[in-house]
C-alpha cells in the first residue's frame, strides 16, 4: 500500500511537471526575448543578425533583444548562451566557426549538438568570395594559382583568427590548389586585412559578399571566385571556385540555438516564427542583397546540417592540427 502511494505521488509530481512546461510553451513568450551573439557590433555578421532579429520581433510579437559577446574565439558568447535558464527567452546565433574550429583554441569549443545546445533553425548562410590585391595584377583564380606556384610560401592571406572560416577556406584552397600560401591573422577581421591589401602586405582577403562588397566597388580588392555551388545573381559573370577546383565550396552560416532542457513545445514555436520571419519579404530581400541564402529548417534538419559541415570540415582542421 505504501508503495502504491509513492507511485501515486510520483505520478502526480510528473504531472504537474508535464502541465507546468505546457502551460508554459502555450503562453511562451510574454517577455522579450534575448540572442545573443559573438558577433562585433557594426561588423557584417551583426548587421544580419539585426535584421534577422527585427523579423523575429514581429513574429514573436515580443522584442527579440540582440546581444553583442564577442571574444574568445566565440567561447564567452557559447557560455553565457549555454548557461542561460532553458525556458526559451535566451538563445544563441551561433555561427559555423564555433562548430568548426581547432580543438583547444577557445574554451567550450568546438560545440557539438546535441550535447551542448538544442538545435532551433537555420539563420542562413553566405558564400566565401575569394578576392586579390589589385598590385598583384591578376584577374582570374587560375592566374592567383599560376603566380603563387611560383612564390611557395611567400603570398599572405588574411584571416580573423586560427581556425576561423577565413582560415579553413585558406587551408582548403591551398589543398585543392596544390599551392603554399601565408596565412595572417587579423583581430579587427577583413576590415584591417584589406587596409593592408592596399600596403603591400597581404595578398587574399576572404570574407562573404557584405565583408568585401565595398572594397570591390572602389577597386581596392579584385573578386577572383565565389565559392558557391553556382554562380550567384549579384555577380552573375564571376566563376564559381569549382569552375577551376572542382567541388570546392566555403559558406559561412549561423543558426540559432536553445539551452539544453528547453521544452520541446518551445523550441517548435521559436522555430515556427523564425521560419515565418526569415518569409517576410522585407526580410528576404534585405538579406538577398547581402548575398545571403536562408532556406527554412526545422530543428531536426537543422541538427542534421550542423552535423554534415563538421563532418565535412574535419579532413582540413585535420591537417592544419598536423602542421602546427
Amino acid at each position: 500500500m505504501e508503495f502504491l502511494s509513492c507511485r501515486l505521488i510520483a505520478a502526480a509530481a510528473l504531472a504537474i511537471v508535464v502541465s507546468t512546461t505546457t502551460a508554459q510553451a502555450d503562453d511562451y513568450p510574454n517577455r522579450p526575448v534575448k540572442l545573443i551573439s559573438d558577433s562585433a557590433p557594426g561588423s557584417a555578421i551583426d548587421i544580419t543578425m539585426r535584421i534577422i532579429a527585427d523579423g523575429l520581433s514581429h513574429a514573436l510579437g515580443q522584442q527579440a533583444v540582440l546581444i553583442n559577446q564577442p571574444g574568445g574565439g566565440g567561447s564567452i558568447a557559447v557560455h553565457a548562451a549555454s548557461s542561460a535558464a532553458p525556458d526559451g527567452y535566451t538563445l544563441g546565433m551561433m555561427a559555423l566557426s564555433d562548430f568548426v574550429t581547432l580543438p583547444g583554441t577557445a574554451d567550450n569549443l568546438p560545440i557539438q549538438l546535441p550535447r551542448d545546445f538544442v538545435a532551433v533553425g537555420s539563420l542562413g548562410g553566405a558564400p566565401m568570395f575569394i578576392t586579390a590585391a589589385p598590385w598583384l595584377q591578376v584577374k582570374t583564380l587560375l592566374e592567383f594559382i599560376a603566380v603563387a606556384k611560383k612564390r611557395p610560401g611567400e603570398l599572405a592571406y588574411g584571416t580573423n583568427g586560427p581556425g576561423r572560416l577565413t582560415h579553413l577556406t585558406g587551408e582548403l584552397l591551398q589543398d585543392r590548389a596544390g599551392i603554399k600560401l601565408l596565412m595572417v591573422p587579423y583581430s579587427g577581421g577583413t576590415p584591417q586585412v584589406l587596409n593592408d591589401m592596399m600596403g603591400k602586405r597581404i595578398a587574399l582577403a576572404l570574407d562573404s559578399y557584405s565583408g568585401v562588397a565595398g572594397a570591390i566597388e572602389a577597386g581596392k580588392a579584385i573578386p577572383l571566385a565565389v565559392a558557391a555551388p553556382k554562380r550567384m545573381e549579384l555577380m552573375p559573370d564571376l566563376p564559381t571556385v569549382a569552375e577551376t577546383l572542382p567541388g570546392y565550396e566555403s559558406e559561412g552560416w549561423q543558426i540559432l540555438v536553445a539551452p539544453v532542457g528547453t521544452p520541446d513545445a518551445t523550441v517548435q514555436k521559436i522555430n515556427a516564427a523564425l521560419v515565418k520571419a526569415m518569409s517576410d519579404p522585407g526580410v528576404d530581400e534585405r538579406l538577398e542583397r547581402l548575398g545571403r541564402d536562408h532556406p527554412p529548417m526545422s530543428p531536426a534538419e537543422t541538427l542534421a546540417f550542423v552535423q554534415h559541415e563538421q563532418a565535412k570540415w574535419a579532413p582540413i582542421l585535420a591537417h592544419i592540427d598536423i602542421a602546427r
